[in-house]
């Protein structure tokens, strides 16, 4: 039905009646008054014609052979594409219960023959208008609703924008400035999706789990950002104390991100950055920094991102070492399966690594 037509002008209208007269005889008083008229006579023939292209609106008698006005109605009902279809009874039934089954049914209305034809006109023009109504309140939240998901979507996106500008702006007081975040970040979706299909971690990674690893890892050494130059920047090997001082950046990036936390709690993308930042210099066997976690201890999360870290290190350049090939890298990661990485984020790296290969190779600077 087109919505900027007036209801009662070209309307698609079904009449399904086993009684041929009356077909004949509202079928002519309704064309006359501009509709559009599909006479059917009975149910099974109009749930077919249905099907190839749906009226407006049913008028529908109930005591019919093989198929009652009844059961047309419930095999209508069910149907996704064809349930909102407003359906008058006209019945000759007269009964109370008749009529509180035929709106339980899915009824708009119902009329009780013999009937006055102007009556039938005006039930006509009113369900048509409310079902035409209907459409346009229905079009006009799904315009809504996209609206507010594209407004949302500008503003998440934007606020993703600013905090990954931050973490670069971080990352560029280190050694390693260009393209390390957006490494990792594929790194680490890749591998949280080749987890997603291993056991356990089947059922703890999600879609969310995906999008929130993916915003989040480049929050990692958000901390950074505290560290004195003299040591971040320094040029050789750092002393005890000096590596002390920046293995501090896990908890100065945590907390940085929990003070965010307290105004957001519920956020999960900062919960996860939470995890990540302090936790992904822990090892597998508990041997590493700030907590000395071990083993399923450790944010999920941050043993997917020091395996995702440590590749793109040894891949990259350092004032202590050149890049590494990706094989040479490949049988370092392999090593610290079970000590210092979780093993089966191990085996999923093992299982793509050439598309981490593929990653370094396309953004590699």
């Amino acid at each position: 039905m087109n919505d900027t037509a007036v209801p009662n002008k070209k309307a698609n209208i079904m009449i399904i009646d086993d009684v041929p007269t009356n077909l004949q005889v509202l079928s002519e008083f309704l064309k006359n008054k501009a509709y559009k008229v599909r006479p059917v006579t009975n149910g099974k023939m109009a749930l077919q014609a249905m099907q190839i292209e749906p009226p407006d609106l049913i008028l529908l008698d109930i005591t019919m052979p093989d198929m009652s006005g009844f059961e047309v109605c419930e095999i209508l009902k069910k149907d996704e594409n064809l349930k909102n279809i407003p359906v008058i009874f006209i019945s000759a039934i007269d009964g109370i219960s008749d009529k509180v089954k035929a709106f339980k049914m899915g009824g708009v209305d119902y009329i009780t023959k013999p009937f006055q034809y102007e009556e039938v006109l005006a039930r006509v023009d009113t369900q048509l208008s409310l079902y035409q109504l209907q459409g346009k309140l229905k079009a006009y939240n799904k315009q809504l609703e996209e609206l507010i998901q594209k407004q949302v979507k500008e503003i998440s996106d934007s606020q993703m924008a600013t905090i990954f500008a931050i973490a670069k702006l971080a990352e560029s007081r280190d050694e390693d400035t260009g393209t390390h975040l957006e490494r990792v970040q594929k790194y680490c979706r890749i591998l949280a999706l080749k987890l997603r299909e291993k056991e356990p971690y089947r059922t703890k990674i999600d879609d969310y789990f995906i999008r929130d690893i993916f915003q989040a890892s480049p929050l990692h050494d958000i901390g950074k950002v505290a560290i004195p130059d003299a040591i971040l920047l320094k040029q050789g090997k750092l002393t005890p104390e000096e590596f002390e001082v920046m293995k501090t950046h896990t908890s100065l990036g945590s907390d940085t991100l929990k003070a965010v936390n307290v105004t957001y709690p519920n956020n999960s993308f900062i919960n996860m950055g939470i995890e990540i930042s302090r936790s992904h210099h822990e090892r597998w066997d508990g041997k590493g920094y700030p907590d000395g976690l071990s083993g399923g201890d450790i944010p999920l999360c941050a043993r997917i991102m020091a395996v995702a870290d440590v590749y793109d290190a040894l891949r990259s350049k350092r004032c202590y070492k050149p890049p590494f090939e990706h094989d040479k890298s490949r049988d370092i990661i392999l090593e610290g399966k079970g000590a210092q990485f979780d093993p089966i984020v191990v085996d999923a790296f093992e299982e793509i690594h050439m598309d981490f290969r593929e990653i370094t190779e396309t953004l590699m600077e």
